[in-house]
């Protein structure tokens, strides 16, 4: 199986490959920025943000490497850093039309990642897949997963591209610590107690559906194998743990696995364009791809902080 996977120097997008080519497949990966962590499978530098109107082959004359599959899991993340950059917003508008044109050029099938936050903020304790409103629209990152979902339905419309929408969930573990780059909370979290530095959690009674990395991994890799197979085609899922567990639970977890007892400072205005409330209903990955996941969240941080302090993390 040949892979190409967009996004692949981060974290979800290493996972996967590694996992890929431990399975004995092929990769190819295509990014903005050099993988930090692997050099593992050859990766070319580019721009799929930038206007392309080439996609025999490659996008913009780049040569790609025949492939079975393109998953494309490249975007700019972080919702509040959307809310304040909306131009983002669009880049992944435009990077998502972009790797449909060249699997149109090249009849190609494709995974596409989206997220939790096509929901919204709408506090309902089971979201299944049919739930998703653009009336609910929360920010501009959010914007941009719908806007990219409905040009892969079109697209599987318009032109027979085979699809699969994966939505996925807070996912977190290894290869997730480059802060620097783009703050996330976990790693962010370990960092400072570590350092016997506060957190904060803004919200005290924000609940979210945590997934650790390799659970997100398989169930892609379910995916890839069906979609390839004909077995599954042109649906939409949800993958991610299937509980809920608030900021303040994840904060004092991560405490336990370093051994300390962290100072959680709670503030109660949420930022912009974030969501307060979603619990995943996985029952469609169950059902279609056998998924069950098999971390939970007081596992996944222990396997996180010990990855992050240099040890196994499994």
């Amino acid at each position: 199986m040949r892979v190409l996977i967009t996004g692949s120097s981060g974290q979800i997008g290493t996972n996967l490959a590694l996992r890929l080519l431990a399975e004995g497949h092929r990769v190819f990966g295509v990014d903005r920025r050099a993988n930090p962590w692997t050099d593992a499978f050859p990766t070319l530098l580019q721009d799929l943000a930038a206007p392309q109107r080439d996609f025999r082959g490659g996008i913009g004359g780049a040569p790609y490497p025949p492939c079975d599959i393109v998953v494309h899991l490249a975007a700019n993340a972080k919702v509040h850093e959307l809310v304040e950059q909306p131009h983002r917003a669009l880049e992944n508008i435009n990077l998502t039309f972009n790797i449909l044109e060249y699997c149109r050029a090249n009849s190609l099938p494709i995974i596409f990642s989206s997220s939790r936050e096509v929901y919204g903020d709408i506090h309902r304790y089971i979201t299944d897949e049919g739930s998703a409103d653009f009336s609910f629209t929360e920010s501009p990152y959010s914007a941009s997963k719908i806007a990219g979902e409905a040009l892969v339905y079109s697209y599987a419309r318009c032109y027979g591209v085979p699809y699969l929408v994966f939505r996925f969930s807070n996912v977190y573990g290894r290869y997730d610590n480059d802060i620097e780059r783009m703050e996330r909370v976990i790693p962010l979290f370990v960092r400072r107690m570590a350092s016997g530095e506060p957190v904060t959690v803004y919200g005290r009674e924000k609940v979210l559906d945590f997934t650790y990395v390799d659970d997100c991994v398989g169930g892609i890799v379910r995916g890839i194998e069906r979609l390839l197979a004909g077995k599954v085609t042109n649906r939409t899922i949800n993958l991610a743990y299937g509980e809920g567990n608030s900021l303040v639970r994840m904060a004092e977890l991560i405490g336990e696995a370093l051994g300390v007892r962290p100072e959680i400072i709670v503030e109660p205005a949420k930022r912009p364009g974030e969501v307060s409330y979603y619990v995943a209903d996985i029952s469609l990955a169950r059902e279609l791809l056998g998924f069950a996941p098999q971390v939970s969240l007081a596992e996944g941080i222990r396997r996180a902080v010990a990855w992050s302090r240099g040890g196994e993390a499994d």
